[in-house]
């Protein structure tokens, strides 16, 4: 007697059975040849071929548009936020530069959220020595003015910038940050 192979398994199945005995699947329909009693299967679409190109295609076309959304939202630099940072650099190029005879600028940088902050160090104090306070009271309406007037600050100004005097001492432990915000340079 001879036996059926299963399509989807290849299991070898008695000519009688409708369904595979190892995976159930339904066996295809035995043809009989009339001048001999040979079996001859059906042939098998090969839609499996089909099914993992058109699969492969989809994760390609999904992967290329992820990649295209994420690099949009999260590494695309808004020309805003370009323009500071090149600000920054051109500044950083000089840095770090003596103010005057008590303190250094070391480095600006742009910070999220329209903020430009420029970095100082009072190369002659010790926070244990300094009232903070005092030193807030005598900086800030002078960094102040210096905002509202200055040419150079006319960038940050026309683009509504918070403008940050970051200061510490000596050891490099913070003191105070001034922030010139657009409603006080207005």
């Amino acid at each position: 007697m001879e036996n059926l192979k299963c399509t989807h398994c290849e299991t070898e199945n008695p000519v009688r059975n409708k369904y595979c005995f190892s995976c159930g699947y339904e066996l295809p329909k035995i043809a009989v040849a009339s001048s001999d009693s040979t079996i001859q299967q059906p042939k098998r679409r090969n839609t499996d071929g089909r099914k993992k190109t058109l699969g492969i295609i989809v994760g390609v076309i999904a992967f290329g548009l992820s990649y295209f959304v994420v690099q949009q939202l999260f590494f695309n630099m808004p020309p805003l936020d370009r323009a500071m940072m090149e600000v920054a650099s051109e500044i950083n190029k000089t840095c770090p530069i003596m103010v005057d005879s008590e303190t250094r600028l070391d480095n600006a940088i742009s910070l999220p959220k329209n903020i430009f902050q420029y970095n100082y160090t009072l190369i002659n104090v010790d926070k244990a020595s300094v009232d903070t306070v005092e030193m807030r009271n005598f900086l800030e309406p002078t960094i102040t003015n210096f905002v509202k007037t200055n040419p150079q600050m006319k960038f940050q100004r026309d683009h509504e910038t918070t403008i940050n005097y970051y200061y510490k001492d000596k050891a490099g432990a913070f003191l105070i940050t001034i922030s010139v915000t657009p409603e006080k340079y207005k």
